[in-house]
């Protein structure tokens, strides 16, 4: 799609493609058979659809969602960033730092009075502390940040 285009390419779903999606979002290793069959559709039919939503970007990409705590990572946060105006210029590579550090789990690029929205996790309070007040906080780029600690996740809708 060319950067003017003010179509989205995904504006061509149907009713079993967005059945698909909302199948696949709660539980993206249901099997084709299962899936045609909620669906409505031939197997064929649907692994044929589910390719093409994946060949158009609809699909991005399936993966296991592992718990931080199974791995150690007892803590998790969410920092909000704010820059100095004078940084956001590169925030691409604001961005990219820290996707890379290895508590982040997601990075949002926000509208507002706040620039990121971080969420983190790590082994303990001293882990969270550091990385804020050690790492995150000194970076030259950075204005504020404010520390909101995860006490649990909702199961929330996945679903479209």
């Amino acid at each position: 799609m060319s950067p003017d285009s003010s179509a989205s390419p995904h504006a061509g779903l149907d009713a079993i493609d967005r059945t698909l999606l909302s199948e696949l979002s709660r539980n993206g290793r249901i099997s084709n058979t299962e899936l045609a069959a909620i669906a409505g559709i031939a197997e064929s039919t649907c692994l044929k659809r589910v390719r093409a939503l994946q060949a158009n970007g609809v699909i991005v990409g399936f993966h296991a969602e592992i718990s931080p705590g199974a791995l150690g990572l007892h803590l998790e946060a969410l920092i909000t960033i704010r820059l100095h105006a004078h940084a956001r210029g590169d925030l691409r590579r604001f961005q990219t730092y820290l996707e890379e550090l290895p508590a982040t789990q997601r990075v949002y690029f926000l509208a507002g009075d706040r620039d990121f929205l971080v969420h983190v996790a790590v082994p303990d309070a001293a882990a969270l502390r550091e990385l804020v007040s050690d790492t995150i906080s000194l970076k030259p780029e950075v204005a504020s940040t404010s520390t909101s600690l995860i006490f649990a996740q909702a199961a929330g809708s996945r679903g479209l």
